[in-house]
């Protein structure tokens, strides 16, 4: 007797993020969507550069510190 086979559908569930994709997509003209990436890589890039600064001003900080006690 061969073995009955069940089929099962798996249906992804979608995130948040792209359900707020979708709803963006529904209440927004695509040139306010462009514009609101735009922004959001704006404050990324922001955060990144200020990232780089703490971590220069850290090694220069900890080099000062060490060329002070050389001398």
């Amino acid at each position: 007797m061969p073995a009955a086979s069940t089929h099962v559908r798996v249906t992804a569930i979608p995130s948040v993020t792209d359900a707020l994709r979708v709803v963006e997509s529904l209440l927004l003209g695509s040139g306010q969507r462009t514009a609101r990436r735009n922004a959001w890589n704006s404050v990324l890039e922001d955060r990144r550069r200020a990232k780089d600064r703490v971590e220069a001003q850290r090694v220069m900080e900890v080099a000062s510190g060490r060329a002070s006690r050389a001398t």
